[in-house]
C-alpha cells in the first residue's frame, strides 16, 4: 500500500477518533449531537455538493462502457440486498427504512476522501479520470435510487397505519412528494436542469457551493466518531461483518466478473472500477441511516470495520488484478 493511501487512511481514523473522544467527553452532548451533525451534512452540505457536481458534469465526455460495467453489478447488488431484506422483514414490526439503509451501507463506497487519493497514487492521471467519471454519477445514481425505495416503503407503512392495507394512489402520492422534495434528489434535479440549460455557475455562487461541499467529509467523519462513542461496537459486530463482506468482497467480485466477461474490459479500466468497488463503506451511509432513524449503530460499526478491513482486502484485490 502506497504512503499516500496509508496517510489518507490514517487521517480518516484520526478524525473519527477526534469525534469519538469528543463524544466520550460529552463536549457536545450525547448521541443526539451526532445526529445533528449528520443532519447538517444531509440537509446543507451534501445538497450543495450534489448540485455543484451535477451542474458541472460533461455527460458527452464520460466513458459510458466503463461506467455501465461498474454500475450494473453495483445496482444489481443493491437491489438484491434490498429485496432480500424486504422479504425478511415483510409483516414484521420495525423500521420500514431498514432494507434501504442496509443496502446503502453495503454498496455505497468511500469514493471521494479515500477513493480519489488511491486512484491517483496507484494509477496516475489516466486512472484518476476513470475514477472521477464514476464519482460524478455515484451519489446521483445510488442515493436517488435508494431514496425512491425508502420513501416508497415509508409511504406504504404510513398508508397501512392510516387505513389498514395501503392504497396504490396514496402510496404513489406520498412517494413522489417525499422523493422530489428531498435533500438528495431535489438538488440533483435542479443541477441536472442547470446542466442541460447550459448555464454556467456564477463564480461567487460556485465558491460558496464549493466551500459548503467540502464540509461534508470532516463533518461526517466526526459524526461517525461521536456515533461510535454513543453506540459502541458491541451488539453490532455480527451484522457489520456481513455488510463489510458484501462491500469488500462481493461487490468487487461482481464488478470484476461483469466488467471482464460481459463488457470485455481489461488492464487499467478494469482495475480502476474493481478497486472503486472494493472501497470501504462511505460516510453517506451514516447520513442516510440517521436521516431515517434506522440502524445507526450497525451502520457506524460497518463504516469503521470496513475501513479497517480494507487495509487487508485492498492489497489482495490489487494482487489478484495484477495477474489478469
Amino acid at each position: 500500500m502506497s504512503s499516500a493511501v496509508f496517510l489518507k487512511l490514517l487521517a480518516i481514523f484520526i478524525v473519527v477518533t477526534i469525534g469519538w473522544l469528543a463524544g466520550r467527553a460529552k463536549f457536545f452532548g450525547g448521541g443526539q449531537t451526532a445526529r445533528s451533525l449528520s443532519n447538517a451534512a444531509f440537509y446543507l452540505f451534501a445538497p450543495a455538493l450534489l448540485f455543484r457536481t451535477t451542474a458541472r458534469i460533461d455527460f458527452a465526455a464520460l466513458p459510458w462502457t466503463v461506467i455501465l460495467a461498474y454500475f450494473m453489478p453495483v445496482v444489481g447488488l443493491l437491489l438484491a440486498l434490498y429485496g432480500w431484506r424486504r422479504t425478511q422483514t415483510a409483516g414484521a414490526k420495525g423500521a420500514p427504512a431498514e432494507p434501504s439503509v442496509r443496502a446503502i451501507t453495503a454498496t455505497f463506497g468511500n469514493t471521494v476522501q479515500l477513493g480519489i487519493p488511491i486512484a491517483l497514487a496507484l494509477f496516475g492521471e489516466a486512472g484518476l479520470s476513470i475514477h472521477l467519471a464514476i464519482v460524478s454519477l455515484h451519489a446521483l445514481i445510488l442515493l436517488s435510487l435508494l431514496t425512491v425505495l425508502v420513501e416508497l416503503d415509508l409511504a406504504r407503512a404510513a398508508s397501512r397505519a392510516q387505513g389498514g392495507r395501503s392504497r396504490l394512489s396514496t402510496t404513489l402520492k406520498l412517494t413522489v412528494r417525499h422523493t422530489l422534495i428531498h435533500p438528495v434528489v431535489l438538488p440533483v434535479l435542479v443541477g441536472m436542469g442547470w446542466n442541460l440549460a447550459g448555464l454556467p455557475i456564477p463564480p461567487a455562487a460556485d465558491e460558496i457551493l464549493s466551500m459548503l461541499g467540502q464540509a461534508v467529509v470532516p463533518v461526517c467523519l466526526v459524526a461517525i466518531g461521536m456515533s461510535l462513542a454513543h453506540y459502541g461496537l458491541q451488539g453490532s459486530l455480527r451484522a457489520a461483518a456481513g455488510l463489510t463482506a458484501a462491500k469488500l468482497v462481493a461487490q468487487p467480485a461482481l464488478v470484476l466478473a461483469v466488467g471482464h466477461f460481459v463488457f470485455g474490459l481489461s488492464g487499467l479500466p478494469l482495475t480502476v472500477i474493481v478497486m472503486c468497488a472494493a472501497l470501504p463503506s462511505g460516510t453517506n451511509a451514516l447520513m442516510f441511516s440517521q436521516r431515517y432513524g434506522c440502524q445507526e449503530a450497525e451502520t457506524t460499526a460497518t463504516l469503521v470495520l470496513s475501513t479497517l478491513a480494507f487495509v487487508l482486502t485492498g492489497p489482495l484485490w490489487l494482487a489478484l488484478l495484477s495477474r489478469l
